[in-house]
């Protein structure tokens, strides 16, 4: 494979050498103050959101998906510019493995993108933790602010799947140590600071959001606010450099944003607000992605990031396999390779839903079938008859083997959905409705539960944040990425179950509530056999 050297690519796509700052040859940060003052001006272009049905083990593709229609429409003679999340440390060596895309659709070098990269993740965690370091020594050099150690909301992180420190004790040993108490940490992607990185509008609006954090909370129940650490300026002097958007080219050499990483079933899942908003001024079309599923991803893109950068999306591309329909209608994994049709007319109920669901928002859905070699003809004509029944637009996608020619013609019914379908995009509820009623509102139109159950920490928190004032926020909803429920072995489209509220926190800075629901987790653990072990073979 020949890469171009990233500045020749950037200038292709509108950014001139003045604005990037090169890490090597085929990856750079662009300075975004600059160049967005550049071309503010100018009209902004069509965005087109890349979200999937339900994952499963048979496999999806939305990353390599995203990337072949980037390289698709450039075959059919229409500019766009990608952006993507950066991948995490935890699940590259974990049990997901990379987020660059595969076979003929990978954005490049993608090993340097799965690994240090630009050193955005360093920066953040680097950060995060001096934010937890100057807590204890407040509280250890006298205390000043009268901060309740049982209280410290604020959590440590660590770009890496680590189960054995979700709940540690510090201060141990001597006096010198510092105050004994229970602390936790975070996988980086999932700390409210990476939200703020993909939300903020600008390096004002960013250090703005993070004075507005609240690491801790009094004795007499008074919050905490990072500007009153006096660190926020040390914080920012960390970041700069993370604020500013990365860019890389995919194997055909279009150009792709990849900025921020936060996940989708812990954190709100979208790439940077910053690298979207340069990136709509420098082409007439946007392709990006949002994590896992549409019920999380997608909703958290609709309902958080939309709304509070003000985006207005033209499309939803909605992403299946034949496997995964047939895995979600009761086939084992080991017999996906054999053709059952009841199976995937089964299964099928799972893209229905997450279909269904995305047209609340009202936003034009096609319909991306990844194709597989296993499909057999009477599976792939069961599919396209079970989608002309439902009058679901869709295409066909082979850019795994076959690259931007494998993308034309989902590039080419994109391109007819932006020219004949109107968007009309919208949020899913209002802001000004109670916590519960907005949890609700995403149980029962998102996930089509029946009701939701609180547990009293809450209900505590509820009722304690609605009395702070703290109402007006989305809602981050932190659940399985298997399951339309809270429960991961409820595959398909489930029905009668309810959803469990475990608790909720505030981020204050970032601008929204996370409810955690069911037993998911903000630091995952590494599998039996992690991809780590897998590389030990591989040869540099």
């Amino acid at each position: 494979m020949r890469l171009e050297n990233i500045v020749k690519v950037a200038k292709r796509f509108g950014i001139g050498e003045e604005f990037v700052e090169n890490y090597g040859k085929y990856k750079a940060k662009v300075d975004y103050k600059s160049l967005y003052e550049s071309v503010k001006n100018k009209p902004d272009g069509d965005l087109i959101l890349v979200t999937a049905i339900t994952p499963t083990k048979a496999g999806e593709g939305k990353t390599t998906t995203t990337i072949s229609l980037i390289d698709g429409l450039a075959k059919i003679n229409q500019k766009a510019i990608g952006c993507l999340r950066e991948p995490s440390l935890g699940p590259v060596f974990g049990l997901k493995g990379g987020a660059t895309g595969g076979g003929k659709v990978t954005i490049e070098p993608h090993e340097d993108i799965n690994l240090h990269f630009t050193g955005d993740m360093h920066a953040l965690t680097s950060s995060i933790n001096l934010i937890s370091a100057v807590i204890d020594n407040h509280i250890y050099q006298g205390n000043e602010l009268d901060i309740d150690p049982n209280r410290i909301v604020w959590k440590r992180a660590l770009d890496m799947n680590d189960r054995e420190l979700r709940e540690i004790e510090i201060g141990l040993g001597s006096d010198k140590n510092g105050i004994k108490r229970t602390d936790h940490f975070q996988i980086t992607v999932a700390s409210e600071l990476m939200a703020i990185l993909c939300l903020a509008k600008d390096e004002e609006d960013f250090i703005k959001r993070v004075k507005r954090i609240i690491v801790a909370y009094s004795y007499d129940d008074k919050p905490i606010y990072l500007e009153e650490l006096r660190i926020s300026n040390a914080i920012l002097k960390l970041m700069r450099n993370a604020l500013n958007p990365n860019i890389v080219q995919t194997q055909e050499h279009n150009l792709v944003f990849v900025h921020g990483g936060p996940f989708a079933n812990i954190a709100h899942g979208c790439s940077s607000l910053l690298a979207t908003k340069v990136a709509l001024k420098l082409s007439p079309i946007v392709v990006t992605e949002a994590g896992f599923a549409s019920d999380l991803g997608a909703e958290k893109f609709f309902d958080i990031k939309c709304r509070i950068g003000n985006l207005k999306p033209k499309a939803t591309v909605l992403v299946a396999t034949i496997r995964a329909l047939k895995l979600h209608g009761g086939v084992d994994f080991e017999d996906l390779d054999k053709e059952n049709l009841e199976a995937l007319e089964n299964g099928f109920k799972n893209l229905e839903q997450h279909y269904q669901n995305l047209r609340k928002y009202d936003v034009p859905v096609v319909v991306a079938i990844n194709h597989f070699k296993s499909d057999s003809d009477n599976e792939v004509k069961k599919l396209i008859e079970l989608l002309n029944k439902n009058y679901y637009p869709f295409a066909f996608l082979d850019g795994y083997l076959n690259g931007g020619n494998g993308s034309r013609e989902l590039a080419s019914k994109v391109m007819e959905i932006l020219e004949t379908k109107r968007s009309n995009f919208h949020p899913l509820y209002k802001l000004e409705i109670s916590i519960k009623d907005k949890i609700e509102t995403l149980a029962k139109e998102i996930y089509r539960a029946y009701g939701v159950e609180y547990s009293e920490e809450a209900e505590r928190k509820i009722s304690f944040y609605e009395n702070s004032g703290f109402i007006n926020l989305p809602i981050c909803i932190a659940k399985t990425q298997s399951s339309f429920s809270d429960d991961p072995k409820l595959l398909n489209a489930p029905r009668n179950f309810k959803l469990h509220v475990k608790d909720i926190s505030l981020s204050n800075g970032a601008g929204f509530l996370v409810v955690y629901c069911g037993n998911i987790l903000t630091m995952p653990g590494l599998p039996k056999i992690p991809a780590a072990v897998k590389m030990e073979d591989e040869r540099l």
